[in-house]
């Protein structure tokens, strides 16, 4: 344990900005990576989708045990080694540092468009904050914006410099310090607006009379109709890869978070806290959404998908009437903060690993890495006028430039790379490793059981299965 600890101070001096000042400060920074715009609109479509309370009870099974698993594994391989993912692998088994490399690659191309869905919510807040509600309502506004090439772009870079700014800072006095103010904001607010959607009431066009109380009913209620094998484990790989995209599992992001964790944190209660935190946002997203939407829009409403959050919700916020405008100023407020804090965790793990890579100090290397990718998020943006193009993707769906980046690190190479994560871990170095750290210091781990089986023999048949669908191979 001693020669542990010397390695891990000796491997902390490589990081230019110190660590989080305690568990508080890395709870809420992780729970702030964790919380991200696929809580807000990601969860309750799929939940809509795949039978409400269903939904919802596969979710929280397996959030407590896969999501609990790579969560555990991500920040203990952080803390132990000190180092980020790339070095962190190496030092777990040399041969292994093709696998930091993998895992180093995800932030590095999600780092290319999450600045331009950034720039997308913070146009909608200067719409909601100019009283301009009702043209975003209107059938073709967010087409209209995407496709602006001015627009897009100037959005994006206004997004990715907030972004860079923070990272600048380091990790107390930008990472830490952000997430202590934005995350208890972002939890009232969505409380507020939860609350709110409870006492919607509406009566259509037919004489029908639909009540928040009803579409709570809708979103809680599991929905067994015409359930059949098929269906369900459509449930289940849609439940993972929601924990997947929510928790910033498998891309290096909590493997640097975890390198920058004291020795006197406990690891078991931080992932413990990071969970209920992630997963208590999701479902109170639900129950601002889904009943607001039923509300005004009925069961039609609930099949929007991705395009809820900036197509049906502003038609939502315009039926409200003059108090829509001040909810959707809200709800779009939130949504950047869920982004930036995000986005800021996503800069942060490739910032981290070029300054070990490179030997190079913080500000020095943000400032390179803003330029990159202000310019990156530009040619993304503009991925829906002047670059557009249609490609067909393994998954069956068809995308643009910014579906093609999401689909590579979300959907390829997420779960390859815990595939291989778990290989290396549950059958090479052996779970001890990890449980090692996590019991530093007299810590109990009363999950350890769970963690071993976990790791070992159910996590690698999981990723491989969701692997294998993602890539079209076992059928859309």
């Amino acid at each position: 344990m001693l020669s542990m600890a010397s390695s891990e101070k000796k491997a902390r001096g490589k990081h230019s900005a110190g660590n989080f000042t305690g568990q508080i400060g890395f709870v809420l920074a992780a729970a702030g990576s964790a919380v991200g715009v696929g809580n807000l609109w990601r969860f309750p479509y799929l939940a809509a989708k795949d039978g409400g309370g269903l939904f919802i009870i596969v979710y929280i099974v397996l959030a407590v045990t896969f999501g609990f698993t790579l969560l555990t594994s991500d920040i203990a391989i952080g803390r132990r080694t000190g180092k980020n993912s790339i070095n962190a692998y190496a030092e777990m088994r040399p041969r292994w540092k093709f696998l930091g490399i993998l895992t180093f690659l995800v932030p590095v191309i999600i780092m290319t468009y999450y600045a331009v869905i950034g720039g997308w919510i913070t146009k909608y807040i200067t719409v909601y904050l100019t009283g301009s509600g009702l043209e975003a309502a209107e059938d073709g506004y967010f087409t209209g914006f995407i496709t602006s090439p001015g627009p897009a772009s100037v959005f994006a870079v206004i997004f990715m410099l907030m972004t860079a700014f923070v990272v600048y800072n380091g990790v107390e006095q930008g990472i830490e310090k952000l997430s202590r103010i934005l995350m208890p904001v972002l939890l009232v607010m969505i409380i507020a607006i939860a609350i709110f959607a409870m006492t919607l009431h509406h009566t259509d066009d037919s004489g029908v009379t639909r009540t928040g109380l009803q579409g709570l009913l809708v979103y809680l209620k599991p929905d067994f109709t015409g359930l059949t094998l098929r269906r369900f484990l459509q449930i289940l790989l849609d439940a993972m890869s929601q924990i997947f995209f929510s928790l910033s599992v498998s891309m290096g992001i909590m493997i640097t978070y975890g390198s920058y964790v004291k020795k006197e944190v406990d690891i078991n209660a931080s992932v413990r806290q990071i969970e209920w935190f992630d997963t208590g946002i999701a479902l109170l997203a639900g129950v601002m959404i889904i009943p607001s939407i039923f509300v005004f829009e009925g069961m039609d409403g609930m099949n929007s998908g991705p395009g809820l959050m900036f197509v049906s919700l502003p038609k939502v916020f315009a039926a409200m009437g003059g108090i829509g405008q001040f909810v959707g100023l809200g709800f779009f407020l939130m949504a950047a903060f869920a982004a930036l804090t995000s986005c800021v965790s996503v800069l942060e793990a490739i910032a981290a690993n070029c300054m070990e890579i490179f030997h190079t100090e913080r500000r020095r290397t943000t400032l390179v890495l803003t330029v990159i990718y202000t310019i990156a998020s530009v040619v993304i943006a503009l991925g829906y006028s002047v670059f557009y193009v249609e490609l067909p993707l393994p998954n069956g769906s068809i995308g643009q430039i910014l579906d093609v980046m999401d689909y590579i690190s979300n959907s390829f190479m997420m779960p390859f790379i815990s595939l291989l994560s778990s290989i290396l871990i549950g059958w090479i170095v052996g779970s001890k490793w990890i449980t090692d750290e996590v019991e530093y210091g007299g810590k109990r781990f009363g999950l350890k059981g769970l963690y071993k089986v976990m790791i070992r023999y159910i996590v690698p048949v999981i990723m491989l299965i969701l692997f294998l669908q993602s890539t079209g191979i076992l059928g859309h």
